[in-house]
């Protein structure tokens, strides 16, 4: 059997794999979808950069599913504490999440302007929402979240819905709904024929810009936050028992394990780098993988910069989850790992062969006969 603490540790590892994967796959879903109305000026138009995204959107949120189930297994105490916390904003995010496949099933079923005008929006709305709502969740994971633990292990929220939304979260979800953007404005100028392409081309320069510079706030405004520090002796094999542990706010906390592990500093460079390649380079195919680079780069910035906390408690230090201390037995954290060894190469396998038989450049033409074909609609 591997050491608890090591398996504590390869769970975290892949709790980052699953979130970035859901980034890179469903995160240009998101972010094409926040931008339909831009780079679509009419019907066709729209439908073209639909039909890039719809043949594999179910497939791509295969990702997310794994990442709350893995939440559910793996961190027990952490998805506890997160529903109680994040409830109202988990509850939004849901709702714009609705609107997608809703949109997607409607849109085309009456060819009056104002239905697929107002189903465009909603497709708009349930691809800004959630782009946003990731991005002021992970803000507040550096702000800390106001919770704490009753001696029974149960989770009390200390704060309200408005208090999460404070100015570095808002600031984090400026990071998360423009680099989405990017990614989304990125894969539509790769697979959509031009004008559609040519514009989303240009949204996706744009959004690397913006990213750019949020991040770089961002960055600059966590050299001033308080982040917590573990203090004391600590056994990281232990039974999971968030109150066993001692811990107190530092500032510039957040930044302490660059200063541990020098290297770690690779990541956010290579994200810059990667977002500038976006704006600079003229291949979109090479665009998009570069997008796809700052998308995983950012990710694990900011995993890297939270290690070892899963979620902070701004209420109580101590109180914080962490990898070591709100995950499951030692046996399920085991019997996971196996499956994780067996099923995550299949979906990966699956997602590249769908994404293999769906390359191709859309065009006018083909989503003009696909129309004449369904009756004009």
């Amino acid at each position: 059997m591997i050491d608890y603490a090591l398996l504590r540790e390869l769970w975290w590892l892949l709790l980052g794999v699953l979130l970035i994967g859901f980034a890179l796959t469903d995160g240009y879903d998101l972010g094409l979808g926040a931008i339909l109305r831009l780079i679509g000026r009419d019907d066709v138009e729209r439908r073209m950069a639909l039909e890039a995204i719809e043949p594999n959107w179910e497939g791509n949120q295969v990702w997310f599913i794994l990442g709350g189930g893995a939440v559910f297994a793996a961190w027990p105490l952490l998805y506890a504490a997160s529903f109680s916390a994040l409830y109202f904003a988990m509850f939004l995010l849901l709702v714009a999440l609705i609107l997608r496949p809703v949109g997607f099933a409607f849109r085309n079923r009456l060819p009056h302007a104002r239905w697929r005008g107002a189903w465009d929006w909603a497709l708009t709305i349930a691809g800004a929402v959630p782009s946003l709502v990731f991005g002021v969740a992970f803000g507040n994971l550096f702000l800390g979240v106001p919770f704490h633990f009753t001696e029974q292990l149960l989770p009390v929220f200390d704060g309200s819905f408005l208090g999460l939304f404070h100015p570095f979260a808002l600031l984090a979800g400026v990071v998360s709904l423009a680099m989405l953007v990017m990614h989304g404005a990125s894969y539509a100028a790769m697979r959509v024929e031009d004008p559609v392409g040519a514009r989303a081309r240009r949204i996706a320069r744009i959004a690397a810009a913006a990213t750019i510079a949020a991040f770089a706030g961002a960055g600059a405004w966590l050299r001033s936050l308080p982040g917590t520090a573990i203090v004391g002796a600590w056994n990281t094999g232990a039974p999971s028992d968030p109150l066993a542990k001692q811990a107190i706010a530092v500032d510039g906390g957040w930044l302490a394990n660059y200063a541990l592990q020098p290297w770690l500093i690779a990541l956010p460079a290579l994200a810059f780098a990667a977002l500038l390649a976006v704006a600079l380079l003229r291949s979109r195919r090479w665009s998009f993988i570069a997008s796809g680079v700052a998308v995983a780069c950012i990710i694990l910035t900011a995993g890297a910069s939270l290690f070892p906390f899963l979620m902070p408690s701004a209420t109580d230090p101590a109180h914080g989850l962490t990898v070591w201390d709100a995950s499951s037995s030692q046996r399920t954290l085991g019997i996971m790992l196996v499956a994780a060894a067996i099923f995550l190469p299949l979906i990966l396998a699956y997602t590249a062969w769908a994404f293999r038989v769906m390359r191709g450049t859309i065009t006018r033409a083909h989503v003009q006969a696909q129309g004449e074909h369904e009756g004009g609609y």
